[in-house]
């Protein structure tokens, strides 16, 4: 079957003794083909006694659902006719789930394992994983059973997140897939490649795999290599096409938390190690600026001073066709019934902020769940896709307000994320989530109150910038 993908995204994960304030984080720019990908957030109620089965509208497959399934967050697309794409959210035991990362496998493995059809897709994965699962590493194993009986249609890496691990899986092939667990004191950055490096088969407890992939290399006499077991060696590719499309995201991402280390690698550097060790502490600001990046401050800035060719040379990390962007942070330092924050960003990155929710509720504010068909500015989707589309009219006129006003939402987040936590430590039970949903209810408007009034301003500013401008000559 050929791979026929609809996204191609930029992930970051980030483990908590590498982050600034314990937290771990997974995160995603979900890019699609489309300038224009109605997107929604919603809690999806917990479900019992069941009896349903799940149809894929992409490509039909069918799966028998748990009778029984937990509350969860996701970020489903507005047009469900290529299924439900529900793609990150957390569920109420506080495991984390981003799918997919869209990557690709060289023609030697799908020989003999090629995709199947009506296989396991980014369209389904979310909805027939994350209701279920109790752990990060119950994800991968999970995930890994489906594929082992239902095969996959495409190749995918994805991400989970709990209080303890974050663990990234890529599925290559049909049914041939690894994973690994970032190390807590650091990062990965994954561009719709084949990222995973050396697999310790002696090490359980950091690694997994599928039952017999050991066996089908060897079958198959798939591995490059004498002296090691690389999946990016065996099932990976190192096209022109990689170091265009690929490889300078990466690099832009680890020359940013990694100055000195990374110093010598250049855009097209195909072998930059998927995870490393930062040389400072990350914080939610350092994985949103990298979300938003384009290769700020360098000549390959599709929006910089660099020559035609070098503005258009590489695919830059944030889109104009990002559909949504989303961070996963699991915080350390406070309750667990309330550490689970979902950082929801709609319209173009580079433009438009994160906007941060608890994801202990039962409900979304009414700008996020409706949807209307075409622009209102009630809604966020379209609220955000407008802001975007202004900023960039006049970008070297609006993209400093636009900062100024990213990063005083961000501060007042962190004074507003402290004193709903400190407010929450006396809540449990049902009060606890009617409490933070009634908090995420006032975040949202917040939130759309200030881009409101920077939309208004810009949109003033912007009739003074007008080309239907003439002035009179005074010797006239």
């Amino acid at each position: 079957m050929k791979q026929i993908k609809r996204s191609a995204c930029t992930s970051i994960m980030v483990g908590k003794k590498a982050s600034l304030d314990g937290s771990a984080f997974i995160s995603r720019n979900e890019d699609r083909v489309k300038a224009i990908e109605t997107k929604r957030f919603l809690v999806k109620p917990a479900v019992t006694g069941r009896d349903e089965t799940y149809v894929s509208p992409y490509n039909k497959l069918t799966v028998k659902l748990p009778a029984t399934g937990m509350r969860y967050t996701s970020t489903p697309s507005g047009d469900q006719t290529a299924g439900p794409n529900e793609e990150d959210g957390f569920n109420e035991a506080n495991v984390g789930e981003s799918a997919t990362e869209s990557v690709y496998a060289n023609t030697r493995v799908l020989a003999y394992d090629p995709f199947v059809k009506n296989g396991l897709a980014e369209d389904s994965m979310t909805t027939l994983v994350l209701p279920f699962i109790h752990s990060a590493r119950e994800g991968v194993e999970y995930l890994g059973r489906l594929v082992e009986k239902y095969g996959s249609a495409e190749g995918n890496g994805v991400q989970f997140i709990d209080r303890d691990d974050v663990w990234y899986m890529e599925i290559a092939t049909g049914h041939q897939w690894v994973a690994v667990r970032i190390p807590d004191d650091c990062y990965a950055v994954a561009a719709n490649q084949i990222a995973i490096e050396q697999i310790d088969f002696d090490d359980p407890n950091n690694y997994m795999w599928s039952p017999n992939i050991r066996e089908f290399v060897e079958e198959h006499q798939l591995n490059p290599d004498e002296d090691q077991w690389n999946f990016r060696h065996i099932f990976g590719t190192n096209t022109k096409k990689d170091h265009h499309y690929n490889t300078p995201r990466v690099w832009f991402a680890q020359r940013y938390l990694n100055p000195v280390a990374a110093a010598n690698q250049g855009p097209e550097d195909p072998d930059m190690p998927f995870i490393r060790k930062p040389e400072r502490k990350i914080s939610v600001e350092d994985i949103q600026y990298l979300l938003a990046s384009h290769y700020n401050e360098t000549v390959y800035d599709p929006l910089g001073s660099g020559t035609a060719e070098q503005r258009k040379v590489y695919r830059a990390i944030s889109l104009s066709r990002t559909a949504q962007s989303h961070i996963l942070q699991m915080r350390t330092n406070v309750d667990e019934k309330h550490a689970a924050v979902q950082w929801v960003e709609f319209g173009v990155p580079s433009f438009c902020p994160w906007v941060p929710f608890f994801t202990n509720a039962d409900d979304t504010d009414a700008s996020y769940r409706e949807l209307p068909a075409h622009m209102d500015w009630k809604n966020a989707f379209w609220m955000y896709e407008a802001l975007a589309t202004i900023v960039e009219s006049h970008y070297n006129e609006f993209i400093e307000p636009a900062e100024d006003y990213k990063k005083e939402l961000n501060s007042w987040a962190r004074r507003h994320l402290a004193e709903v936590d400190q407010r929450a430590a006396g809540l449990d039970g049902k009060q606890l989530t009617t409490y933070l949903t009634a908090q995420n209810h006032l975040i949202a408007k917040h939130y759309q109150l200030e881009t409101r009034k920077l939309i208004m301003q810009l949109l003033t500013d912007g009739a003074a910038l007008s080309q239907l401008t003439f002035k009179m000559d005074p010797n006239l």
